[in-house]
């Protein structure tokens, strides 16, 4: 077979609600049991995964004609191993766009729409039809990249981990974190429900809601502006990250006045950990691929390095 090139297509696909029904409840007729029992709409459930499985097909099929294609499960992630001139297609939504460009190390990342009449996506302005255009076009470096700012959290054992949307830094479950923080000269002790760290990337999730919730609750409390709030995104590409603390908790030995704040390369964010266990540090809402976090341990948050790289 002729093809376009030799570099290697890695094809990124995630499982579906369907598949992870299946998975839980070992066959399809006990998941749709399952599901039905309880009232939902299980035909919805299999309209989903069919449209995927379709459109993994045809992504296959068309980027087959071009190169060598491996396929790669989001599952696998954190163990794959990307070669430095992979072409990267991630199929799926905006969560895996974000899930898979943490772990390239600066390699061309386009995201498919499997599914437009069900998934918006802002990370996905491709559908499966556009790969037989743009691979070529990225091939050839005629198609336009945007970067990506990512955050990164380092600890003090030499450990480290990447966010493309938001690290969060706090307990493994519904509880207190128990940290120092340190800004700048600005130190506190906190017992908090967590720290949000913000990319640009992540500006328009998390970071809004966070933002919206604080101005919510400060309007109902009393609090009186003539100003409308203003949008509180920021570009993908900044130079600087925000952090958010969650719940904040004042008492004779935590304090409240370190709470938001922005993270520049001149002014990483220190946090000291003084959770005795539980506590933890995950990205982009993956909580199965995070880092310890207890009594000891010291993480700076700062800008990574290395930066993202999205085909639009």
């Amino acid at each position: 077979m002729d093809r376009l090139t030799e570099s290697k297509i890695v094809l990124v696909i995630r499982a579906t609600r369907l598949a992870d029904l299946k998975t839980k409840f070992a066959t399809k007729a006990q998941a749709e049991f399952y599901v039905s029992r309880l009232g939902g709409d299980f035909d919805d459930y299999e309209r989903e995964d069919d449209a995927y499985q379709e459109a993994i097909t045809e992504a296959r099929q068309v980027l087959g004609r071009l190169g060598r294609v491996q396929v790669v499960p989001r599952s696998f992630l954190p163990n794959f191993v990307f070669g430095a001139q992979d072409i990267v297609v991630a199929l799926g939504q905006d969560g895996l766009v974000a899930n898979t460009l943490k772990y390239l190390q600066g390699q061309p990342l386009l995201g498919v729409n499997p599914d437009p009449a069900r998934w918006d996506g802002q990370l996905l302005p491709f559908q499966v039809p556009h790969l037989e255009k743009v691979i070529p076009e990225v091939l050839r470096g005629g198609r336009p990249l945007r970067e990506v700012t990512m955050a990164e959290a380092r600890l003090n054992t030499g450990l480290s981990l990447c966010a493309v949307n938001d690290l969060f830094i706090g307990p493994k479950s519904h509880g207190s974190a128990r940290y120092r923080i340190e800004l700048g000269k600005r130190t506190e002790n906190h017992s908090s429900s967590g720290v949000i760290v913000s990319t640009g990337l992540g500006s328009t999730g998390w970071f809004k809601s966070l933002m919206a919730g604080a101005e919510g609750i400060a309007l109902a409390a009393g609090r009186t502006d003539p100003k409308p709030p203003r949008d509180p995104s920021f570009p993908w590409e900044a130079d600087y990250l925000y952090f958010t603390v969650r719940e904040p908790f004042p008492s004779n030995t935590t304090g409240t006045a370190l709470l938001f704040g922005k993270i520049t390369g001149p002014q990483p964010l220190v946090l000291e950990s003084q959770m005795g266990e539980n506590g933890v540090i995950f990205s982009d809402g993956m909580e199965h691929d995070f880092l310890d976090f207890n009594s000891g341990s010291k993480a700076t948050i700062s800008l990574a390095h290395r930066k993202g790289r999205l085909v639009v």
